[in-house]
């Protein structure tokens, strides 16, 4: 049993403002130097935020599974309910339970498995307009065509022509969630700051692309076999009720916003990855070669490409897109033998434990081998968590890992990726982990 006098060790707070300006001046930087200091457990704050850090597998599991109904989600991700309103990502309880229930058959693998070749076939198109020893950023390209990709299998729709406009929305919301969070004294979203104009037209854009489709969609009634398919005929088994339009936009933007930047970082941390590490990117092309041929992958071929997956999964342990996950406890309970009070947040940092010495051998290095024999199901299941776990793990998680597999493979098999002489790599987190300055590289036809 926990003690409410056993204290949780942590470094020191400023009477105002907590930690926040360690926190602000480097985010990933505090949470290691946390870690390191001072244990599995660890206090601090942020304003008047309470927190404690947790670094072990076990509680990570304690409170994503074993304890999950003791928690919703934190403070910092329930003010994204302007831009994301009720959707997967921010709902709790029951309505979150049924809206899962509905989405679910959505992401089945037979129905993801469908949009492997609109997948490639992107990728291929993007790709016909590279040229040999053409410079360019990998990041701004990886954005571009994941857009497309979630656009096209979301609602069957083509944003070639407004990419730019939607993703410098998506870029805008991005910018104003940092910069809320930043904020030691949060303005109501109401107010007519220029950060929250810049929000409203954001959003704005977006919303309009998104209810024209759903209006367009509703008066026609035709399946195209798309999410949004799915979703509009999604049906609760238990008062026969579908969703309402702003349900619709609500799951729609969630799915469209998380389901580009996502794999898009992800595949921006391969090609840094890779370029720095040409030994990994020759075990690649080997098995690209062998498999491939001179065919363009599809969704049979990927049992065949196991190396591709562990660049990937290894990718995702040193750069995990999600580095910090957080819950805030609706009662009060204990977690790692320590008091947590209702209300207090508990965060747990994939960066973090994915980069601890104790579940990973020379943890800095990418070495995608370290996954073969099994070795995911040898290590804890939380030492590994870039999708979360328990029941909010994500619902898009093998949506993602097949379009990151396949769009390497596709991009791989016909270019080598290096990194510009002036490439600045440093990791940026957001609300995602991102390459601050983009990923500047040179292509080469292979």
């Amino acid at each position: 049993m926990s003690s409410p006098n056993r204290i949780v060790p942590g470094p020191k707070q400023n009477f105002l403002t907590g930690n926040l300006k360690e926190f602000r001046k480097d985010r990933l930087g505090f949470l290691e130097h946390m870690a390191r200091e001072y244990g599995d457990c660890v206090s601090f704050r942020l304003g008047p935020k309470k927190m404690m850090l947790l670094n072990h597998p076990d509680l990570v599991e304690d409170v994503l599974v074993t304890k999950n109904r003791l928690f919703i989600k934190h403070f910092a991700l329930r003010n994204t309910k302007s831009s994301l309103g009720k959707g997967l990502l921010t709902s709790e309880g029951d309505f979150w339970r049924k809206q899962r229930r509905l989405s679910q058959p959505a992401f089945h693998r037979d129905r993801i498995a469908a949009h492997g070749q609109i997948m490639v076939d992107y990728t291929q198109r993007m790709l016909d307009r590279w040229t040999d020893g053409q410079h360019l950023d990998v990041q701004e390209e990886m954005m571009r065509v994941t857009l497309e990709i979630v656009a096209k299998t979301l609602f069957d729709a083509d944003v070639s022509n407004d990419t730019a406009g939607a993703s410098a929305a998506m870029e805008t919301m991005m910018h104003v969630f940092t910069q809320r969070v930043n904020q030691f004294i949060k303005l109501p979203e109401w107010i007519p700051t220029p950060l929250n104009l810049k929000a409203r037209r954001a959003l704005g854009h977006l919303d309009r692309i998104i209810y024209d489709i759903i209006v367009a969609r509703r008066a026609s009634g035709e399946d195209r076999g798309d999410l949004l398919s799915m979703l509009l005929q999604a049906q609760d088994e238990d008062d026969g009720t579908g969703m309402s339009d702003q349900q619709l936009r609500d799951e729609v933007m969630t799915l469209f916003m998380a389901g580009h930047e996502t794999t898009a970082n992800t595949l921006a941390w391969v090609w840094y990855l890779l370029a720095l590490n040409p030994d990994v990117e020759a075990k690649l092309h080997a098995e690209l070669d062998e498999v491939l041929a001179d065919h363009p992958p599809t969704f049979d071929d990927l049992p065949k490409l196991p190396y591709a997956d562990k660049v990937i999964t290894e990718t995702l342990r040193l750069f995990p897109t999600v580095w910090l996950l957080g819950r805030e406890a609706t009662e009060d309970c204990e977690v790692g033998g320590y008091h947590v009070p209702k209300g207090n947040t508990l965060y747990m940092s994939q960066w973090v434990i994915h980069r601890d010495p104790r579940f990973f051998e020379d943890p800095l290095s990418f070495r995608p081998e370290r996954w073969a024999d099994g070795m995911a199901k040898k290590i804890h299941r939380y030492a590994w968590f870039p999708f979360g776990g328990g029941p909010r793990i994500c619902i898009g998680n093998s949506f993602a890992m097949m379009e990151s597999v396949l769009l390497l493979t596709t991009i791989a098999r016909r270019f080598k990726i290096a990194l510009a002489p002036d490439a600045n790599v440093k990791p940026l987190p957001t609300m995602t982990l991102r390459p601050e300055f983009g990923v500047k590289a040179i292509v080469t036809k292979r």
